[in-house]
C-alpha cells in the first residue's frame, strides 16, 4: 500500500465533489431551523454591540454565550459582516429577530466557513493508504472518503437544516488528525489547541492527544521490545508542545484573567445542573439505564412492590432539560459520570502508551476516547456521535474490520439524529439524504441487515406511530425507542472497536 497523491484528475473530482455538496448546502437556506439559529444570532448581537468586559455576564437571552472565548471572537469577526446584511440581528433586544437578509447570511456563513472543513476532508484523502495497481476512481479509498465525509449525512443535517458550525470546527479536528498522520506533530498540536479553545467538546478526546504525543513524540526511540527507552525522552519537544498550548490558550483566555472573569467564564462552559441526559436522552448508556429504571419502577408498582405515589415525577421522560432523580436505581452525579468516562478511556489510553502503533493507534484511541466520552458523559447532546463517525470515516475506508464498525456507528449514529428535525416537511429530506448517504455506504462497504432494520424501526415510529392512539398518551415513546436502539448499536460499535485495539497486533491494513 502507498500514500494518496492527489493527483490532477484526483483534484478535478474532489472539487466536482466539494462544489455538488455546497450547492446543496445552498438549497436549505430557507428550511426548518432549531433555536440554535438564534442562539448564534444573539451570540452575534453580544460579540458585536458589548464590550468583552461583559460577553459572559449577558443574560438577556436564555442563549447566554457558553462557548470558548475564541468561538466568540469568531462570533464578532461574523458580526462584522454581518451588518452589512442587516444591522438589526445585531442589537440584544432583538430576541427571536429572524430577517430574510439575517438568515441568508447566518445559513451563508455556515456554507462559507466550511471550508475549513472542505479542505481538511482533501488532507485526510492524501494520507489514505491506496492498493497497489490501478482501481476504478469510484471504488479508490481516496474517493470513498471524500464522499463519506464531504457529503456526511449528520453534518448535512445539524449544520444546515437544523443550524450550527460543526463543519467549521471538525475541520480542526480532521486537519490536525491528518497532520500527525503526515506526521507534522507540533502543526497537529498547535490546530488542535485552537479546536479546544473553540468548542470545549473537544476535551473528549484530549487524553489521546496527551497520551500520544507525550509516548510517541517527546520519547523519541523504543527498546527492541517496544518498550519505552526512559534516556530518549527530549525535554525540548515537551517545552515545545507546553508553548503552543500556553500562548493558545494565553490569547484565548488571557483577556478574561486579566480582567478577573476567568470563574465566570468557566460557569458558562461548564453548566452542571443541566442535568444527566439532554432533553432527547443521547444514545448512550444513560439512555439505557433510564429505560431500565423506568421499567423496574413500573414492575415495581405493578407486582406491589413500590408505591406509585412515592416515585419521583416522570420528568426524564417528559423532553425537559432539568436535573431529575431516577426512581428505583441510584441517581447518577456529574462525579459519577466522569468517574466511568475516565475508566472507559483508560485502556485506550494505556494501549497506546504501552504498544504505541504510529499516527493510526492514536486514532484509534481517539475514536474510542470520543465514544467513551460520548457514552458515560454529562448530559451528552446526540451531535457529539459525529465526533467519532468522521474520524472513523478514514479508517473505514482502509480495513475491512473497521468499516463493519463504521457502518454500525453510522446506521445507528445518523440514525439517532432523525428527531432534531420533527417537522412533517423535513420528512422527506432527511429520509432522502440519509437513504442516499446509506445505500453509497453499504454499497462499498457490503452489509444490509442493519440498514433494513433501521428503515423497518423509523417506519414504525416516524409513520405508524403519529397515526395511533398512543400518540397522545405516550408523546416521548418514539424518542424513547429511537434512543434505546441506538444506544445498543453505538454500544456494539464501542466494544468492537476497543477489541480491534487491543486485540491487534499491528496496525496492518486490510484493503478493502
Amino acid at each position: 500500500s502507498r500514500p494518496t497523491v492527489m493527483a490532477a484528475d484526483s483534484c478535478s473530482w474532489f472539487s466536482a465533489l466539494a462544489v455538488g455538496v455546497s450547492l446543496l448546502k445552498c438549497f436549505f437556506i430557507s428550511a426548518y431551523r432549531s433555536t440554535d439559529f438564534e442562539v448564534h444570532r444573539n451570540w452575534l448581537a453580544i460579540t458585536h454591540s458589548l464590550p468583552v468586559s461583559r460577553w459572559y455576564y449577558e443574560n438577556t437571552s436564555e442563549w447566554t454565550l457558553d462557548y470558548p472565548p475564541l468561538f466568540a471572537w469568531f462570533e464578532f469577526g461574523l458580526s462584522q459582516v454581518a451588518r452589512s446584511f442587516d444591522a438589526n440581528m445585531l442589537q440584544v433586544e432583538n430576541l427571536n429577530y429572524a430577517s430574510p437578509a439575517t438568515v441568508l447570511f447566518q445559513r451563508l456563513s455556515v456554507i462559507v466557513t466550511d471550508v475549513v472543513f472542505i479542505y481538511a476532508a482533501r488532507e485526510c484523502c492524501r494520507c489514505v493508504r491506496e492498493p497497489k495497481g490501478s482501481r476504478d476512481i469510484l471504488s479508490q479509498p481516496s474517493f470513498v472518503l471524500a464522499v463519506l465525509l464531504l457529503w456526511n449525512f449528520g453534518l448535512l443535517l445539524v449544520d444546515h437544516i437544523h443550524f450550527q458550525y460543526n463543519g467549521f470546527l471538525f475541520g480542526f479536528l480532521l486537519l490536525s488528525v491528518a497532520k500527525h498522520l503526515q506526521s507534522q506533530h507540533l502543526q497537529g498540536a498547535l490546530l488542535f489547541a485552537f479546536l479546544l479553545n473553540l468548542k470545549h467538546i473537544y476535551l473528549y478526546v484530549a487524553p489521546a492527544y496527551g497520551v500520544y504525543l507525550l509516548r510517541s513524540y517527546c520519547f523519541t526511540q523504543d527498546n527492541k521490545d517496544g518498550s519505552i527507552r526512559w534516556s530518549s525522552f527530549s525535554l525540548l519537544r515537551l517545552l515545545a508542545l507546553g508553548a503552543i498550548v500556553t500562548s493558545v490558550c494565553a490569547l484565548s483566555f488571557g483577556p478574561f484573567i486579566a480582567m478577573g472573569q476567568l470563574p465566570q467564564v468557566l460557569s458558562r462552559l461548564f453548566p452542571f445542573k443541566r442535568g444527566l441526559c439532554h432533553a432527547y436522552w443521547a444514545p448512550n448508556i444513560w439512555a439505557l439505564y433510564n429505560v431500565l429504571d423506568k421499567t423496574l419502577a413500573v414492575l415495581g408498582v405493578r407486582l406491589k412492590l413500590l408505591e406509585e405515589a412515592e416515585l419521583p415525577l416522570a420528568s426524564m421522560t417528559g423532553g425537559l432539560v432539568q436535573e431529575f432523580e431516577h426512581s428505583v436505581l441510584p441517581s447518577v452525579t456529574p462525579a459519577v459520570t466522569l468517574v466511568c468516562t475516565l475508566l472507559s478511556i483508560l485502556p485506550a489510553a494505556a494501549s497506546i502508551w504501552l504498544r504505541p502503533r504510529g499516527a493510526r493507534g492514536f486514532l484509534r484511541c481517539l475514536l474510542l476516547c470520543a465514544l467513551g466520552s460520548f457514552m458515560f458523559g454529562w448530559h451528552v447532546h446526540e451531535k457529539a456521535i459525529l465526533i467519532a463517525i468522521l474520524p472513523l470515516s478514514i479508517l473505514a475506508v482502509e480495513n475491512r474490520e473497521d468499516a463493519g464498525i463504521f457502518l454500525i456507528l453510522t446506521t445507528t449514529g445518523h440514525y439517532s439524529l432523525f428527531p432534531l428535525l420533527f417537522t412533517a416537511p423535513l420528512l422527506p429530506f432527511k429520509v432522502a439524504l440519509m437513504l442516499m448517504f446509506s445505500i453509497f455506504s453499504f454499497t462499498y462497504q457490503c452489509s444490509y441487515y442493519l440498514d433494513t432494520l433501521k428503515y423497518f424501526t423509523f417506519s414504525i415510529l416516524e409513520v405508524v406511530f403519529p397515526l395511533s392512539p398512543w400518540q397522545q398518551r405516550l408523546p416521548f415513546l418514539p424518542l424513547l425507542v429511537t434512543s434505546v436502539y441506538c444506544a445498543m448499536g453505538v454500544c456494539y460499535a464501542f466494544l468492537r472497536l476497543y477489541a480491534s485495539l487491543l486485540l491487534q497486533r499491528e496496525d496492518k491494513p486490510k484493503l478493502l
